[in-house]
Order: structure tokens, then sequence, then C-alpha cells
């Protein structure tokens, strides 16, 4: 979220305080004059900076940063391989060069720069007036230059990002040829990119982990990746005969050197314990070879993407595998992104299980919450924000939950192609609590399993209200909810100890109220829309003119009309129970808006680049 798009206040500090704010930032200055000149020295230390990802295809500029948050900061350090005349580093709403808050590396062929800037809609860059990415030094090693940086999370400065938690979409840009100002630069003649990463990790402690531990790795043996963008490659592993329950504790990836920018992401599922042998194949998702019994393998056990590093279960649970009642067969999805189409390069990573036979007090469950994958639910064509809404209602919960509650440690969100927001709110006697998770940059590309900063403590009676946003600008025809990638979903599987019978929670709209707005069009259109019974619901939809009317009482029918609610135990079946025509929750109180925090401000001065004596730049 463009920070410029908010008005929030913030508190302006004292004149005693702003003038201790510009001395310190003097003596900052003059400190980085110093180190900025002694540009040798050996690499930084690796465990200073414990998150890394490379941004581009090539692996040519890598990015590790950690996260302060006494300090409400994230320091960077990006290591260029292969210099030319700068780069841009930055983040943007969706990953767009354009209307985008930058730190710029120039140079002119002599001398070279560092600075602030934001790019406008046109592409142009400006120098900012406020210089938030404050250089901390930079120095040449063996393997390239070394940037080392730092950025407040909110600097109250309306041309600045704001980082918060979920993902960032983070942007880059090569400089190929010298330029002789900051102005020169144009983004959209650049050669640029971007990686989605979650910036704001949280600080979580590492449990102890038992001696008797295993590991287990799951690999797709010796893949050529195909020479081509996109590739999700499908892989059957088998536990062996006789395996005992155990529990998994803790997962890693496991990439193939030389190949970390072109695994994008890893699932392990397990198959459904219903069928007694899965055939073997490796092979990509979406071959005619591939078996149709591997669509059975949806229950996942681990999820890696990008950027991300180990996942700890809590020292109180762990992710049941084995035993009497669990398939022995797991299926290993890999997404390759090969945007170079490199060709004939080969690949075994995986995921690494670590694992115990002495089990842990509790078995963790997933719980799936949201809207249920049906077409009864949909997204009007032309839409910029679109907002459906699951509920998992107090009934429910009411119902299944345990006196005790249930702790959720950990949250996927989940969408197709056109979702952009995601959020759950816990509620409690329609008061809303608290965030479960929300990634308000969200998506579909980027999905991971991402441990939660504090567990959520959910009680018989609670309210866990999932609200998806959808953005169908270049779409013709209505979306709705199903399985296809071209239509919609909106879940969140949330990760929770102890384990219940509730494995589906959700709800969608009464399908008798939608027939009624079918009715309704009909009665105020011209257009003659088919009602016959034989008509599935999306080609209602489909036949829909999508004037203004149209769209505002399809929203206004989602916010009031009764929902169908799915509280499903593991075997797809309801908890008994009335679960049609049930009201909407009321929610009576809101969260508040959190107002980000703005740091000290200097006493204001002109905004100006720091130099750099990089030494001759190359010429091509």
């Amino acid at each position: 979220r463009m920070q410029n798009s908010r008005s929030k206040p913030c508190s302006c500090p004292s004149l005693k305080l702003r003038e201790v704010a510009s001395m310190y930032f003097t003596l900052v200055a003059a400190f980085l004059v110093i180190l900025v000149v002694a540009l040798q020295g050996s690499a930084p230390r690796g465990s200073d900076f414990p998150y890394k990802v490379p941004l581009d295809p090539q692996g040519l500029l890598e990015l590790s940063w950690n996260v302060s948050y006494p300090e409400q900061a994230v320091h960077f350090q990006l290591l260029v391989r292969d210099l030319q005349f700068g780069l841009l580093f930055g983040m943007s709403d969706r990953g767009e060069l354009e209307n985008a808050d930058l730190a710029v590396l120039w140079s002119d062929g002599r001398h070279s720069y560092f600075g602030d800037a934001w790019s406008d809609a046109r592409g142009q860059l400006h120098l900012d007036s406020q210089q938030d990415y404050q250089l901390l030094g930079a120095r040449r090693a063996p393997e390239g230059l070394y940037l080392l940086f730092r950025r407040a999370f909110s600097t109250c400065d309306p041309k600045d990002y704001l980082i918060e938690d979920g993902t960032v979409h983070l942007i880059y840009g090569i400089l190929e040829k010298p330029v002789h100002s900051l102005q020169a630069i144009n983004v959209s003649a650049l050669h640029g990119g971007l990686q989605r990463v979650q910036l704001l990790k949280p600080n979580i402690s590492i449990p102890e982990l038992p001696r008797d531990m295993k590991t287990m790795e799951i690999t797709a043996p010796d893949v050529v990746i195909p020479s081509q963008e996109t590739t999700y490659w499908c892989y059957m592993a088998e536990l062996p005969e006789g395996f005992p329950k155990h529990h998994i504790i803790m997962y890693e990836p496991v990439v193939t050197a030389g190949n970390e920018a072109l695994v994008h992401h890893m699932e392990v599922f397990q198959c459904a314990a219903e069928f007694d042998s899965f055939p073997h194949y490796s092979g990509p998702c979406d071959s005619r070879m591939k078996p149709d019994r591997l669509n059975y393998c949806r229950h996942v056990l681990a999820a890696w993407a990008m950027g991300a590093q180990a996942f700890y279960y809590p020292e109180e649970a762990g992710l049941a595998f084995g035993g009497p009642g669990s398939s022995r067969y797991l299926r290993l999805e890999i997404h390759y992104h090969n945007p170079l189409v490199f060709k004939g390069r080969r690949d075994s990573s995986g995921i690494r299980l670590y694992y115990t036979a002495t089990l842990r007090p509790h078995d963790a469950g997933i719980m799936e919450l949201g809207l249920v994958y049906t077409p009864v639910m949909a997204i009007p064509p032309g839409e910029h924000s679109f907002m459906l809404t699951g509920y998992c209602t107090d009934k429910c919960t009411q119902l299944a939950l345990p006196a005790a509650g249930i702790r959720i440690f950990a949250s996927q969100l989940h969408t197709h192609l056109a979702g952009r927001t995601v959020a759950t709110v816990l509620a409690r006697d329609g008061r809303e609590q608290r965030v479960v998770n929300a990634d308000r940059h969200y998506s579909p590309h980027f999905q991971e399993i991402r441990m939660l900063k504090e567990v959520v403590a959910v009680f018989p009676g609670d309210e866990l209200i999932t609200s998806c946003t959808y953005n169908t600008e270049d779409r013709s025809r209505a979306t709705v909810g199903g399985f296809g990638i071209l239509e919609e979903m909106c879940v969140n599987y949330v990760h929770y100890y102890p384990q219940t019978q509730l494995e589906l929670c959700k709800s969608a709209v009464d399908p008798g109220y939608l027939h009624r707005y079918f009715n309704l069009v009909n009665r105020f259109n011209d257009e003659e829309i088919c009602m016959c019974p034989q008509v599935s619901v999306p080609q209602q939809f489909y036949s829909i003119p999508w004037n203004t009317f149209n769209r505002d009482v399809l929203k206004s029918l989602y916010g009031f009309a009764p929902i169908s609610v799915h509280c499903n135990k593991s075997s797809a079946v309801r908890f008994p129970g009335e679960w049609e025509k049930q009201p909407l929750p009321s929610i009576t109180e809101r969260l508040r808006e959190r107002v980000p925090r703005c740091p000290p401000a200097p006493e204001p001065r002109p905004a100006a680049p720091i130099p750099l004596d990089l030494g001759q730049l190359r010429r091509d």
C-alpha cells in the first residue's frame, strides 16, 4: 500500500527533539562519508542477514535482510555481482517500476551516487525530498559490490511505501549505460523485474529439537527443467511399508545449487487413505500422462516459497504422518519459474522433513476457512476491488471446538488469479478481536505457510471471518467460484492444535436468495436472462448485463442475504444441526485501523544524493 493513499496524522516532535534529531542525522551523514570512503573489506557476515533471496533469474542481484522490531526498521544487504552503471531497488504496490519507492545507485562513468527516489506514473525518477533509504556502507569483495542500507517500516513520507505484514513486491532495474543525473533515468526503458517476499518475518524463538529426530528428503531426482517460463512438476514418493505414526516437527527447502533463482515454490501433499496404492510418476502436473489418481493427493504436509526459511512447529504439537489410517503416498509439487528459458538445467530440489517417533502432546490440524467452492459466489467483470466474505460461525465453533479452544500458529492464504487481498479476523460476541492473518498485497503467485507472530486462541462461540478482494478489470464476463484457475477461491488454511474433527468451516450465499436476484435482474433489464432450471448458475451469471444497478444489487445481496454454512468433519460430512439459511454474523464493533508510527523527522534540508567512490565503472 503506497502511503500517499493515507491521510493519517503523524505526531510531530517537539522543537528540542527536532534539534536533537538534526544533530543526530548530521553526525550520521558525517559517519557515512567516512564509511563510504573505505570501500575495501571483506563481505559482511551472513548471520547478520538471516533472510536471502535472488532478485533476478540469473542470480546477479542477491538480497539479504534482517528485521528489527525495536527499531521498526529493515536492514538490507544487496550483493551486485556484475555492476554496470548502477541499479534501482525498491518496492511498489504490485511490482510495477512506475509509482515506486526506490533506492538508486547511478554513475556517469566516473562518479557514482546513492539516493532515495520515487517514480511517477510515466516512469520518470525524482529525488525524494525526504531521504529515508539510509546508506550504511558500500564495499567491494571478490564476488561483487555490497550495498548496505536501512529503511524504517513507516516514514510518513507520502512518496514512500509502507512496509507492513504480508507480501512485499520488490523491484529492481539495471542501468546499462552511464547517466548524468537521476532525472535522466526513465524506468520504462530499463531491464528490470520483480521478486515477492515476506519482508517482516516473525521474531519467533526456535523450539528445542528432540534427540531422536530423523530426516527424510522428498526430492524429485534429476529433473530436466523444461525450457518454458512456468512449469509445475509432480513427483510421487512413498513412505516405507509399515511406517508408524510420527510427528513432523520442522521442515526446510532442499534447493539444488545454482537453481536458487528457478525454484519458485514447493509443496508436499499426502494422498487420500481410501486408496491402497498410487502410481509412480515424475513429470509436468498438467501433462495428459499424469495419472488421474494423483488428484487425490491434496492434504498439505509442507509448503515453501522463495525467501522462506525453515518452518518449525510449536513445541507442544507436531503434524502426524504415518501409522494406521494414513496414506504412505506423498506428492511433491515444484513450481519452476524460468523466464530466461534456460535449456537442459537439471534439478533435484524438494523438501527435507524433520520428524520424531516421540510424539508431542498434541497433533496439529489444518482447517479450511473462507468460502465454499461454489459458483453462487461471483465477481462481476471490470471490477477494480470487489469483496467476498466467508464465515465460520459461532454456531459451528460452539459445536465443534473443545471447551479449552484451539491455538492457531500458522496460516496459508489462497485465491486464484484475480485475488488481491485476503484477511481473516477473529470476532467474539459481535466484536472484532484481532486479525488472524492479513495480506494487503497478496499475490496468487506467492503462497506460503506463514508462522504467525503470536499464537491466536479461538474458543467455542467465536467467529472467524475471511474476506478476499478481487480485480477483474481484464475480464469480460463474470468470474464464479470453483476449482478452475479462471474461477475463484477465498481460503485461509489455518494450522492449529490440538487437532479436532472440524476440518472445514466455510459459507456461501443461500441459493434461494441468489435465485431471487436473478429474477430481479430479469424484471429490470431489457435483455432476457433464461431462468430455466436446466440453465446452470454460471450460465445465468454469464448472461447478466453488468450495469451499475446489477453490480450494486449483487454486492448488496452478499452483504445481507442468509448463508449456507459448511461445518464439516474430515469425512466431508457436516456436523449435525441446521446449517441452511443461517443469518449473517452481526458485527457491532470493528477493529480500528492502526496508525503507522512515524520516526522523528530531522530539520528540513535540501535533499542531496550521497557521493560514492566506486572507481571508474565499466564501459562495454
